[in-house]
């Protein structure tokens, strides 16, 4: 299969070596004179977690290939749109008019309605997913990053499509695991507040892998009052009693297994310690609460931590 990554961030990285160590042709689309500043390599340090639960060390120059313009009339199978949340609707509106006869895997974290933000693309060539890797790119230029064993895969309460189904099996053939969800956009808002509840602590202290017992107990009981705000935008919690659980067992115990996870086994610890983007976690917040205040739901937590999301000198190390 041929397959375009939009943009050169962490998740299209890590997936594009993946699928193309599978045996798929991949590209990566930048701006124009992005390539010749990138190189024709991307310095990997990738634990790989699809076999071995620990994962597995991969140090390597990928080489890599870039292109500056995308025609209509291109040939690629599989274009996958991977961007922060705040740069989607600048994304997919550039897409939209050069999807050609692609299938679009929107893989991606979102807050505005899924339908509405892809107003500019083809709905009925889109495929929703979300990536279970994550990292950054060091000022060395190294992607320091893990890839888990772990994907998810929804669609908006109706049966997969033939185009899905193929990229679930693209995804299995490389060596994923697929977790399904017929309510995504509903799996979308909640994995949202999660972010915004768990870097209410993040954002303080500088990194999710130095959070103690104590802050990670914050965090949970932030994620609590975030679920009224995901109920006030119509979404039935009950259908996703699975994925709440870390958030809604009893405190007691779900703080000291959520703080091991994060600090101690290696590919979390990996992708909490080497995520570079501080903007993103605080967009999320801003914009969590933004909406909370809009719909006249209370955070307090969120609430109490606005001055981390707000001024540049609290960022994220």
């Amino acid at each position: 299969m041929k397959i375009l990554m939009f943009g050169r961030g962490v998740i299209g990285a890590v997936y594009g070596w993946a699928l193309e160590r599978a045996g798929h042709h991949v590209e990566f689309y930048v701006r124009p004179g992005r390539a010749a500043a990138y190189g024709d390599t991307i310095d990997l340090d990738l634990l790989d977690a699809r076999r071995l639960p620990w994962g597995k060390r991969i140090t390597e120059k990928w080489p890599v290939r870039y292109r500056e313009s995308l025609e209509p009339d291109h040939d690629f199978d599989l274009i996958v749109l991977s961007v922060q949340h705040y740069n989607f609707a600048e994304a997919a509106a550039f897409l939209g008019p050069r999807v050609g006869g692609a299938t679009v895997l929107v893989f991606n974290n979102l807050w505005v309605d899924p339908l509405t933000a892809i107003d500019h693309l083809p709905t009925e060539q889109v495929a929703w997913g979300f990536p279970g890797a994550g990292g950054g790119f060091g000022d060395d230029g190294v992607l320091r990053a893990a890839l888990l064993p772990v994907v998810f895969f929804g669609t908006l309460d109706r049966p997969p499509t033939a185009r899905e189904q193929a990229v679930r099996g693209l995804f299995r053939a490389a060596g994923l695991r697929v977790r399904e969800n017929s309510d995504f956009r509903g799996w979308l808002a909640i994995h949202f507040v999660q972010n915004a509840g768990l870097h209410t602590q993040s954002l303080r202290l500088g990194s999710l892998s130095t959070m103690t017992r104590g802050d990670v107990r914050e965090a949970i009981l932030a994620v609590r009052e975030l679920l009224p705000l995901v109920e006030a935008r119509g979404v039935e919690l009950r259908r996703h009693r699975a994925d709440l659980l870390p958030f809604t067992a009893p405190v007691w115990l779900a703080a000291p297994a959520l703080a091991w996870l994060l600090a101690r086994f290696p590919p979390m610890r990996r992708v909490t310690t080497a995520h570079a983007n501080p903007e993103e976690l605080r967009a999320i917040c801003r914009d969590t609460l933004a909406e909370a205040r809009r719909l006249g739901v209370r955070t307090p937590r969120l609430e109490a931590a606005e001055p981390y999301f707000t001024d540049g000198h609290l960022a994220l190390k």
